[in-house]
């Protein structure tokens, strides 16, 4: 991937949905909504304080984390989409 985050903004990469529900019923592609979890690609150094200081990201790459349906913004890069979002959209770590 050929792309940095500036200050505290996050690079997600969606998980895929899965087609089947528990009882085994294939969900087809028209009714399936874009999932809520993801993969930390990549981070930015920090937000910056109006004193000048850097605050340090809570997440890091490889982490899963859990975001709202509507946040961030997408953004296609070498091909594969990505979400580009402030860390303060992420509502927390999948552990």
């Amino acid at each position: 991937m050929k792309i940095r985050p500036l200050h505290d903004r996050v690079v997600i990469k969606r998980l895929e949905e899965t087609t089947k529900t528990a009882g085994g019923i294939i969900i087809p592609d028209t009714a399936k909504e874009k999932p809520s979890e993801g993969i930390v690609e990549a981070v930015g150094n920090g937000l910056h304080t109006e004193d000048g200081k850097i605050v340090p990201m809570s997440v890091k790459p490889g982490d899963k984390v859990l975001f709202g349906k509507w946040s961030g913004t997408e953004a296609k890069i070498d091909g594969t989409t990505y979400l580009i979002m402030k860390e303060s959209e992420i509502l927390g770590v999948i552990e």
